[in-house]
């Protein structure tokens, strides 16, 4: 009789096991799902931005017709773009490309530059794009962490009972991401008017050396002898 309840119990335990592991996969699948919608929502706000931004550069830039284009052309690939995170990714890469090289042409237009209504649409497509970046982290890190349960074990019993498949990641080709940087404008002598580069670090390169010959300079607290 003991024998029974010992095996009675080992079975309760493990359909409880395997309710709490199915109910797991359920509300991370939620969770990505609305991760997802915050990646949408920050894309389309930039979809609506970039027309805006396009009419304001051609009422100073019309000539530049082909980079004008491009963008409009990428815009639209990217807004018709439906499916997978990973289709969606490719068809952002190229609307990135043409927005920075509509922001390169920017630097030879000093009076665009300093347009209250263009800067007002760029500080906005800046906040969109820091937002955009979060919700990416946010929404990878919620298919990191389902994708390593379906494929880890014992979850994985439940995940290929149920059909819980593997989600796709939503990552921006490197050289083209938002991480490298939002495009900024800077009006400092010496700085670049548009500029894509993340904060300025610290440059961990060493002195450049002086040329041969020349004196080095006095130390501190040590003013140079008066020639005798």
């Amino acid at each position: 009789m003991p024998v029974i309840w010992v095996v009675l119990g080992i079975i309760v335990l493990v359909v409880l096991a395997g309710v709490v592991a199915y109910n797991r996969f359920v509300s991370q699948k939620q969770l990505i799902k609305d991760a997802w919608a915050n990646i949408d929502t920050e894309l389309r706000r930039r979809y609506d931005l970039i027309p805006n931004i396009v009419e304001t550069v051609k009422g100073y830039a019309s000539h530049e017709r082909e980079v004008l284009e491009n963008v409009t052309q990428a815009r639209a690939m990217a807004t018709g773009a439906t499916g997978s995170p990973a289709a969606q990714a490719a068809a952002e890469g190229p609307l990135v490309a043409a927005l920075r090289q509509l922001f390169a042409v920017v630097e030879n237009y000093p009076d665009l530059k300093a347009n209250q209504n263009f800067l007002a649409l760029q500080a906005e497509l800046s906040n969109t794009e820091d937002r955009l970046q979060t919700a990416r982290r946010f929404y990878n890190a919620n298919v990191r962490d389902y994708n390593r349960r379906v494929q880890s074990v014992p979850s994985n019993v439940i995940a290929s009972m149920f059909h819980f498949e593997p989600e796709e990641f939503f990552e921006v080709e490197e050289a083209l991401r938002g991480d490298a940087g939002v495009p900024k404008v800077s009006f400092e002598a010496g700085a670049p008017g548009v500029s894509f580069g993340s904060p300025s670090e610290p440059s961990t390169a060493p002195p450049a050396t002086p040329p041969a010959g020349t004196p080095p300079p006095p130390e501190p607290g040590r003013p140079d002898q008066p020639a005798g």
